[in-house]
């Protein structure tokens, strides 16, 4: 698009400081910044961004996750930082304009989300998930054998900032990881062995815990059916905190019922909300959270993401390519 820094206007929705202000202002280098972020949201779980009407028609970049339909409304829009990782709805066609610029916050959750899905392996393995149900009804009653992660084999489905900061927490106490990833030649932190999606059959039925944190992508779409999850183990754990369509909602729930997998932790779901009559809300063996791994309840992802959009700024306002570009759909 290449318009000129004195004709651009970059809105700037962070919930930031004064502090934090006077650097964006540097990292600008005179590119004009308006600030409408509320600095009360700071530590707010649902960080709010609107774009004003009057900036509208002069905004050429926006910091922060908008309504997608207000992009089309930034006529002269020609890059969008999210302050998330996910960035489906801005991917859709029509959303924003050939040629703009989409990047995302990844990098800012790989913390926070993987020690949520590592929360949700202990509670599995140890049982607490049923003792905290039991709690509510004072029902003191022994849940039976728990088991523990030391000498087992983790399998990441997803090697990014998530999956490698899991395999880091797992190398931790003693487990042999394993991850699964488009280029298996790539290596992660953490991971012992990495193979291609299409080996992944093979690993299934070695796997002790399945972690999950891709995308939501056609490749990815139910990547765990009804045929892959009979691969695995009947003590096998299954933990997805990328997107909820990466696992088949039916095929899991009755590999549950049926008691082929000793459990599943799920912070995503298809679809989201979970639905009332979901089996799975119902089912002893699986621990649900509302997608609440990453976000902002860590303060730590808050300077990340922060971070993140500050380097951009100074790249954008130098004529720089950007960090975590992100393709558009269509």
């Amino acid at each position: 698009m290449g318009i000129e820094n004195n004709h651009k206007l970059i809105v700037n929705c962070l919930p930031l400081t004064e502090p934090e202000k006077a650097q964006f202002m540097r990292a600008a280098k005179g590119v004009p910044q308006e600030f409408v972020g509320d600095p009360a949201q700071r530590g707010n779980m649902n960080w709010h961004a609107c774009i004003p009407e009057d900036l509208r028609a002069s905004a050429t970049a926006i910091i922060g996750n908008v309504p997608p339909e207000d992009c089309s409304k930034c006529p002269r829009l020609e890059w969008l930082q999210t302050w998330s990782a996910g960035v489906d709805k801005y991917q859709r066609p029509g959303v924003l304009q050939p040629g703009s610029m989409l990047t995302n916050a990844s990098g800012a959750y790989g913390q926070s989300v993987s020690e949520h899905m590592f929360a949700m392996m202990w509670a599995l393995m140890k049982n607490l998930h049923i003792y905290a149900k039991n709690q509510a009804n004072a029902n003191w009653t022994d849940a039976g054998r728990a088991s523990s992660p030391s000498g087992m084999t983790a399998l990441m489905i997803g090697t990014g900032d998530i999956g490698s900061h899991f395999a880091k927490l797992c190398k931790g106490i003693g487990m042999e990881t394993i991850g699964v990833r488009r280029n298996p030649s790539v290596e992660a932190e953490g991971i012992d062995h990495t193979i291609g999606f299409e080996s992944l059959e093979q690993a299934l039925p070695y796997a002790d815990v399945i972690a999950m944190s891709v995308p939501s992508t056609p490749t990815t779409y139910h990547l765990l059916n009804a045929e892959r999850l009979a691969l695995l183990k009947p003590e096998a754990l299954i933990l997805n905190a990328g997107r909820g369509d990466a696992i088949d909602p039916e095929a899991l729930a009755a590999a549950l019922a049926d008691g082929r997998l000793r459990g599943a932790g799920l912070d995503v779901t298809e679809p989201e909300p979970l639905p009332a009559e979901s089996p799975l809300w119902n089912e002893s063996r699986c621990l649900i959270t509302p997608h609440v791994a990453g976000g902002n309840h860590l303060e730590v992802t808050e300077r990340r993401i922060i971070a993140i959009a500050l380097g951009n700024v100074r790249c954008y306002a130098n004529g720089q390519s950007l960090d975590n570009r992100m393709p558009l759909k269509g």
